[in-house]
């Protein structure tokens, strides 16, 4: 098990950060719901897992392992922390002096802005995916501790590029939009269709670094390496089921909104709405 200063001192900071915001914001007066913070802590104690965790200590001998990391960071942390971090937490996040000063990178805000658009954000977050799986990078991460950290949160950066988009958490509630769901349907097919191969190859991947490791845990490699296919699959199908259901839910919602608007339904006479993210 792996306990390196430098990222628990990130997720540290990290929580920190977050329960200071909350903290300001209610001193303000303003509240942040429950399942927003839980959404966020959720989302660290993932990455705890992921990063310091069984699968850590697993993942240079099972490849399996090492996948179950990265479902974790990428699948299941950041949108998660993304979730947590929605307005109002988002623009009360960062210290003032801090966020005042990256306001004024009108250069990188613009990157940020082009990045996070539905049709780059995809292509980024199934490119940064792949490259991460060819055979001298996946191994080279596991041979060199820089490389291996860079890998990780740069699955965490791709994630929440292509979930900001659907998410939109500059606003207080997402919205319901029915494109929405065919861009989480693109981003989880991409991931899909590598643990498609990982299941269908017939001679192990990444041979030269896990050798005959799996075989020490009751498994063949290529036992290992279904295993971690089957493990993209099933969590990829479980978010994009999971993401449509929200997004047409939602999108009938908010049709129902307009419609009692127009009809002059008052505010207070709705139902559920204001507890909804």
């Amino acid at each position: 098990m792996s306990f390196d200063p430098g990222p628990i001192v990130a997720l540290a900071l990290a929580a920190g950060l977050y329960a200071r915001a909350v903290r300001v914001l209610r001193c303000r007066g303003r509240r942040v719901w429950v399942w927003q913070q839980v959404a966020w802590y959720a989302g660290i104690v993932l990455l705890a897992l992921a990063l310091f965790g069984p699968f850590d200590a697993l993942a240079d001998k099972l490849l399996s392992a090492h996948m179950a990391q990265h479902v974790l960071i990428a699948d299941l942390a950041a949108p998660l922390l993304l979730v947590g971090l929605r307005t109002p937490v988002l623009v009360f996040y960062l210290p003032r002096p801090v966020l005042v000063t990256l306001a004024r990178r009108r250069r990188l805000r613009a990157v940020f802005r082009t990045l996070r658009r539905p049709l780059v954000a995809v292509p980024v977050y199934i490119g940064v995916l792949y490259a991460w799986h060819l055979g001298f990078l996946f191994e080279g991460a596991l041979r060199n501790e820089w490389l291996h950290l860079l890998q990780h949160w740069s699955f965490v950066g791709a994630s929440v590029l292509v979930w900001w988009a659907p998410l939109e958490p500059k606003r207080a509630r997402v919205p319901g939009k029915l494109w929405k769901a065919g861009h989480v349907l693109g981003a989880r097919l991409g991931g899909m269709m590598l643990g498609m191969a990982f299941l269908a190859m017939r001679v192990p991947l990444y041979g030269d670094f896990y050798g005959d490791a799996a075989r020490a845990y009751g498994l063949t490699p290529l036992a290992d390496q279904q295993i971690g296919g089957g493990l993209m699959m099933v969590v990829d199908l479980v978010v994009m089921l999971g993401a449509f259901g929200f997004f047409f839910w939602r999108a009938a919602e908010d049709s129902d909104r307009a419609e009692q608007d127009s009809l002059g339904v008052e505010p207070a006479a709705r139902s559920g709405t204001l507890a909804a993210p």
